[in-house]
């Protein structure tokens, strides 16, 4: 017993020495990892009508803007939706910031992924939320990789749907459509009479507007990507017939034909804010919103054409310049095609 007894005392010693070296082993290991901080991201999103507006942000440290991570995955009835818009922007503080906007139909069930947690440090953590125009908060969640999504039917507010608000829309679209004024100014650039120039504007506005209720109800759906660039086609033949034609008798037709383009043009206003999904609530956008595309026409047609009439009682305007404005009309219109269809 004697002799095993110094080996048992020193078994102990052992003992109890290894347990304290094990923890500063362990705590070695463990600090890094404490050290290290997952990091926390904030997504701030805003629905308004048809548009889902986010804005999220992380550090520098834990994205590289270079590599323009997707950030957000949203999904209206299941199928993915591509955003609109996507910016990145960098500040002082070293954040990242990702600005995006996506339409979205309201009344459908929509998802919100956030798609990077693969790429970010584990642990990571992204607060959520969600709110409507008026700043109501609609949802609010901390995601992380495990739970990443929000599942959230947006309803429109019926106050939204007023007279007043599509008609001053309507208005607006038409004055700042560029590309819709250059076409009605090549349109009623080689003059006519009062009749001529009243069919050719009543014929593109009974064509739009057939177009225009038909794709805002979704009977008819064209993607912008063919819309845009046919528009831009429409003012190109126009500014080259004004070379070689001079006979407006059946100019109307014409109109009527590339008015159904427009139409699709200006409907896409309307299905990004939403409408045509709410049964009668659509009614009253759609009309207002018509009407003040009509006002914005007539608006300038009523200043144009008396300039019009009054310049082309100079020879040198109809020999010269209704072929150099036609020309002019013709190269945007091809810049526009070339744009809308190459970049």
């Amino acid at each position: 017993m004697d002799a095993t007894t110094p080996i048992r005392k020193h078994h102990g010693a052992g003992a109890r020495l290894a347990v304290p070296l094990l923890l500063l082993v362990w705590l070695a290991a463990a600090v890094p990892v404490f050290a290290h901080d997952p990091g926390l991201s904030a997504a701030d999103l805003n629905f308004d009508g048809g548009t889902l507006r986010a804005h999220v942000t992380f550090s520098r440290k834990d994205v590289d803007p270079a590599a323009k991570p997707t950030v957000l995955e949203v999904r209206v009835n299941g199928r993915i939706v591509p955003p609109l818009q996507a910016q990145i922007e960098t500040d002082d503080s070293n954040a990242v910031h990702f600005y995006l906007t996506f339409p979205v139909t309201p009344g459908m069930p929509l998802e919100i992924r956030a798609t990077d947690f693969d790429r970010l440090a584990r642990g990571h953590r992204q607060y959520f939320t969600l709110h409507d125009a008026g700043g109501k908060l609609l949802a609010e969640k901390i995601l992380d990789s495990q739970h990443n999504s929000v599942v959230v039917t947006l309803t429109a507010n019926p106050e939204q749907f007023t007279f007043r608000k599509f008609l001053l829309l309507g208005v607006e679209h038409i004055l700042t459509g560029y590309d819709h004024l250059l076409f009605l100014f090549g349109l009623l650039l080689i003059g006519g009479s009062f009749r001529t120039a009243a069919k050719i504007i009543t014929s593109f506005t009974v064509a739009h507007s057939i177009t225009l209720a038909l794709a805002t109800f979704n009977i008819v759906s064209l993607p912008s990507a063919i819309v845009e660039p046919m528009i831009a086609a429409s003012i190109v033949y126009v500014g080259i017939e004004n070379i070689w034609h001079h006979n407006l008798d059946k100019r109307w037709l014409l109109t009527f034909g590339f008015g159904l383009v427009h139409g699709l043009g200006f409907a896409t206003v309307l299905r990004d804010l939403g409408i045509g999904l709410h049964g009668t609530h659509a009614v009253i956008p759609l009309l207002s919103f018509n009407l003040g595309v009509e006002l914005g026409q007539i608006s300038i047609a009523a200043i144009v054409l008396p300039m019009i009439w009054s310049l082309r009682q100079r020879p040198v305007f109809v020999a010269r310049w209704v072929p150099a404005c036609s020309v002019v009309i013709a190269l945007l219109g091809s810049y526009w095609f070339i744009q809308r269809t190459l970049f």
